[in-house]
């Protein structure tokens, strides 16, 4: 019998470059996700959103934009997320921008150390506000491993700092990624299984990222959409047009991943219903994804 599934929601687009994504959590259920995951014989616990934030320019810190609104929304995210995997259950976080992924992991090791996170996005979010144009949402995983540089109310809104260990980080379908952030990922040896990888063969990438990930005991997921090629299927916040997974392979990466004895929690982040042409028929297709990957 699986665990039962809380959904949360983080309408927030405090760390991102323009407003879009907070509304994200809403057009999942105002398309039916609660129904679809519930008809097929799931248990599923919808425990609404946190308090929000839309994107709004942030003069008086232009380096770290709205970094006060990005760390409430992820300390409530967090007190959410440890409630739901005390409870045994596991958790969909529906974002909002990447930074939401902050609180999930803060939220994640309450109680818990063994935490191991896949993160799944064609960008590897390890610049710094110094090395950032104002925008966190690419600044995400830099936070998470308290890399020099990074502002010390988000690397420091968890139990613990940094919140993960470089080794407990591995990069999935990689393959936007800067001077600087290489750098990182030499000096910190972060895991990296590229895009180039994941198109290949999505089920076997993914197999690969299970065998690094079965040793922790609570494995983390974290879904950029912006890994979609945009053109294959535009709905994420990043316009882009450049190679990315189509929905067919991200949906297969996924299935495995999700099949995973200790996965824990997906966060699904950088979704923009206002890029969708057909709101109704792109979000039918996320929604029929996701009730087909989440275990039953």
């Amino acid at each position: 019998m699986s665990r039962p599934l809380c959904i949360l929601g983080a309408p927030s687009s405090a760390g991102a470059y323009a407003p879009g994504q907070e509304s994200a959590p809403h057009a999942f259920r105002r398309h039916g996700l609660v129904e679809a995951l519930r008809s097929t014989g799931r248990q599923v616990i919808d425990r609404g959103d946190v308090a929000g934030f839309r994107w709004r320019p942030d003069p008086g810190d232009p380096k770290a934009m709205n970094s006060g609104a990005v760390r409430r929304v992820a300390t409530d995210i967090a007190a959410s997320i440890a409630k739901c995997l005390e409870a045994g259950e596991t958790a969909l976080v529906l974002g909002g921008d990447c930074t939401i992924e902050l609180g999930t992991v803060a939220g994640a090791v309450m109680g818990e150390p063994s935490i191991g996170l896949v993160y799944v996005d064609l960008d590897v979010d390890l610049n710094t506000p110094e090395t950032s144009d104002g925008a966190l949402d690419w600044t995400g995983v830099a936070h998470l491993l308290d890399i020099p540089g990074s502002a010390p109310k988000l690397a420091g809104l968890g139990p613990r700092r940094p919140l993960l260990a470089p080794e407990a980080v591995l990069f999935f379908a990689a393959d936007a990624i800067t001077p600087v952030e290489a750098r990182v990922i030499k000096e910190r040896n972060l895991a990296v299984i590229n895009l180039s990888a994941v198109k290949a063969d999505p089920a076997a990438a993914a197999r690969r990222a299970l065998d690094w990930g079965h040793g922790f005991e609570r494995l983390l997921v974290h879904l950029d959409v912006d890994v979609l090629a945009y053109t294959d299927f535009p709905i994420a916040e990043n316009v882009r047009r450049q190679p990315g997974l189509t929905l067919a392979e991200l949906e297969a990466a996924l299935a495995v991943l999700l099949s995973a004895p200790n996965w824990r929690t997906l966060t699904v982040t950088e979704v923009n219903p206002d890029h969708a042409p057909d709101e109704a028929a792109a979000f039918q297709r996320l929604i029929a994804m996701l009730d087909g990957i989440l275990p039953r």
